[in-house]
């Protein structure tokens, strides 16, 4: 008895394409795009900032868009860049002991002092002179987390980019002392009539002690409060220069 022949069999045809597999992988392509696009803009971000923070380890900032805002609102302002050989080192001083006594001791956060406020559930701040620095310079003022965030950056980049002198350099010409005063320079002319070599351990003391509220504070006519600020800030000053706590600005 003859075999059947056995009949040749038609190719198997593939599956139907599933149209909700295909808008998955559709939706998962567009994604790694745009992850693509987003890790590229982040690093050209990142690479301009770097550019921008070193360029200002070079020249002085024109000014910040807190200076700019107040010269568009008052019409002008008073401010004259100094270099730090022609500010008094007691200035220099008096500043750290007022905001920031662990300036030459931290890598700009004072993590001790950051412990402090949130152990006192106070809400004040602990901004570090690295960290206003990078508000003054390069960011706008204000309390949102978008701005706290980029101010981390910043200052994670002067700190490792600018030495510590260049760091308060540029703070001492930026800080706003009263309304339309900006830079110590501006600041010592504006209330006593001197540069900002010639102060005297007084007149930095009141300086540095209107810097929280330049626009409520008077150096020139210090109330109860602020003489009693002065002289603490005094004894700060004399002791920071005592135990080493001012030497990265020394020299």
């Amino acid at each position: 008895m003859a075999r059947k022949t056995a009949k040749s069999r038609k190719p198997a045809k593939p599956p139907p394409r599933n149209a909700a597999n295909g808008a998955l992988m559709g939706t998962a392509h567009m994604l790694r795009h745009i992850r693509w696009w987003l890790v590229r803009g982040l690093g050209v971000v990142l690479l301009v900032s770097v550019v921008w923070v070193l360029l200002y380890r070079i020249i002085p900032p024109p000014g910040g868009i807190y200076i700019f805002q107040e010269y568009r609102r008052l019409g002008e302002i008073q401010r004259q860049w100094v270099p730090m050989d022609r500010i008094a080192p007691v200035m220099a001083r008096s500043v750290i002991a007022a905001e920031d006594a662990n300036f030459c001791l931290h890598w700009g956060f004072d993590m001790a002092e950051i412990r402090k406020v949130i152990a006192a559930g106070s809400t004040r701040g602990a901004s570090t002179l690295s960290q206003q620095t990078a508000k003054n310079v390069f960011l706008w003022h204000g309390r949102d987390w978008s701005r706290k965030a980029l101010e981390s950056g910043f200052t994670l980049l002067i700190e490792g980019l600018w030495p510590k002198t260049r760091i308060l350099e540029i703070y001492l010409n930026m800080a706003e002392f009263d309304e339309g005063v900006f830079g110590v320079e501006a600041a010592a002319r504006h209330y006593f009539g001197v540069g900002a070599a010639d102060v005297t351990p007084t007149q930095a003391a009141r300086l540095a002690a209107v810097l929280p509220a330049p626009k409520a504070r008077n150096a020139a006519n210090p109330s109860d409060f602020l003489r009693r600020r002065t002289a603490s800030i005094m004894d700060g000053a004399a002791t920071i220069a005592r135990d080493g706590r001012a030497d990265c600005i020394s020299g």
